[in-house]
């Protein structure tokens, strides 16, 4: 799990706080999934399953392309590294 993203404090809700930088922010129903697959080490294409699975979404061209800037997000907000890749 990405050192950072182990400190958050994650409500079933989407109220998000970083400790870190003090930070509070809300994710929706997508950001949430994403951020637990990315915590427990999924890739790209188990991340891309995760949400076909759970919100019935089937352009995985689209759907890989979203996490990838998803991930993009994070690194700017600096929650992830920016060497930070998904397998």
């Amino acid at each position: 799990m990405p050192p950072h993203l182990q400190q958050l404090a994650v409500s079933p809700s989407g109220f998000v706080f970083d400790p870190i930088a003090g930070a509070a922010f809300t994710a929706n129903a997508t950001a949430l999934a994403l951020l637990e697959g990315i915590a427990d080490g999924k890739g790209l294409d188990a991340l891309v399953a995760l949400l076909s699975a759970r919100f019935g979404l089937t352009d995985t061209v689209d759907l890989a392309r979203d996490v990838l800037e998803f991930v993009r997000v994070l690194q700017d907000e600096g929650l992830l590294e920016r060497s930070f890749e998904l397998a």
